[in-house]
């Protein structure tokens, strides 16, 4: 009946195995023809079996797909990703903790869509597995690794060397690859990024970022060193965004000689600064250095200041004085601060 009511679906979200281990809904009437524009699919390792097959057999113009791993992958779930004719964005969620088996049996199908993958997105978590074949998809334009642990990386040792001529995005929020293979991987594929996120401090890494990625529009990068920051505002002439770590000690920038550097060399474009705070970093920019600041940036693009707390309960960051408040609020009025937002970790 249902169905019948909705001639053509394009999204469909499944992530239990509740009520599906005996539905037939191919032999609905209307159902071949309800299912077979589907394009968006949200789905779960462990529903069952033949709920895939049954999709399989209509559904042949899926472009974007999302699985959570939770259990082993069925070859109903392999044979629809093989059947798929134009699959565009790819998103694997591990939830289980031991899958390397799961890769091997899910990659074949994944590399029958080389040539049409266009972003893909793994976030693994605390889990391992190869990542090797990820040198199949040529025409990537977004690559979104998520891992906890820097051994998870190994396998980009394959990558290194390879060409992703397409590629503008490239994330990697918490672990990431050795020194040596990412360097080498921005030097060949550097100059095509516009958007590049790492949770990395090694000089030469970010000296790599100043070197490689001219073109780079968003930058997210967990850096300590002014100089080095220096080069990348030198040297990303395109950079608009730029979210960096701050506060007191000597693993984070002074918030003033930040501010002061992000004034007097910061493209002609950038338009957004994004601090975050640590835990247990204290704020220690004054009044006047703010003021000194936002005052300095009257003719430029108007500021989107984010700030951003480690935690929600305790706030560490230049808001928390009313004076600074109170100076932001001024050149919000005179136009010069266009947004300002405050956001906890998790919100981002």
């Amino acid at each position: 009946m249902f169905m019948k009511q909705i001639p053509s679906l394009k999204e469909l979200k499944c992530d239990s195995t509740e009520n599906l281990s005996n539905a037939s809904f191919i032999h609905f009437p209307g159902s071949l023809e309800c299912l077979k524009n589907l394009s968006v699919l949200k789905c779960s390792s462990g529903v069952y079996p033949e709920f895939f097959y049954q999709l399989s057999q209509s559904c042949h113009n899926i472009q974007s797909l999302t699985i959570k791993v939770k259990c082993e992958i069925s070859n109903g779930l392999i044979d629809l990703i093989s059947l798929q004719n134009n699959l565009k964005h790819l998103t694997l969620i591990i939830i289980q903790t031991s899958f390397d088996n799961q890769w091997t049996e899910i990659i074949p199908s994944l590399t029958n869509h080389s040539k049409t993958l266009i972003k893909l997105r793994i976030y693994g978590g605390e889990n391992y597995g190869p990542l090797s074949f990820i040198a199949d998809f040529k025409n990537l334009q977004e690559l979104f690794l998520s891992f906890y642990y820097l051994d998870t990386f190994g396998d980009f040792k394959e990558l290194q060397h390879v060409d992703f001529p397409h590629l503008r995005i490239l994330k990697f929020p918490y672990g990431y690859p050795n020194h040596e293979y990412l360097i080498k991987f921005l030097e060949r594929n550097g100059k095509n990024l516009i958007e590049f996120d790492i949770g990395d401090d090694n000089v030469y890494s970010n000296l790599a970022i100043a070197k490689f990625c001219p073109n780079l529009r968003i930058l997210s990068t967990l850096i300590d060193d002014l100089s080095t920051l220096e080069e990348i505002l030198i040297n990303c002439q395109q950079l608009e965004s730029l979210k960096v770590w701050c506060g007191n000690g000597n693993d984070f920038f002074n918030e003033s000689e930040l501010l002061e550097l992000i004034a007097k060399c910061s493209p002609k474009m950038f338009y957004e600064l994004k601090i975050y705070y640590a835990e247990n970093v204290q704020s220690e920019l004054l009044s006047k250095e703010l003021e000194s600041f936002l005052s300095s940036w009257t003719n430029r693009t108007p500021l989107s200041l984010i700030i951003i707390n480690n935690n929600r309960y305790c706030s560490n960051s230049l808001d928390t004085k009313n004076e600074n408040l109170r100076i932001i609020e001024k050149y919000h009025k005179l136009g010069i601060i266009k947004k300002f937002k405050i956001l906890i970790d998790d919100d981002e």
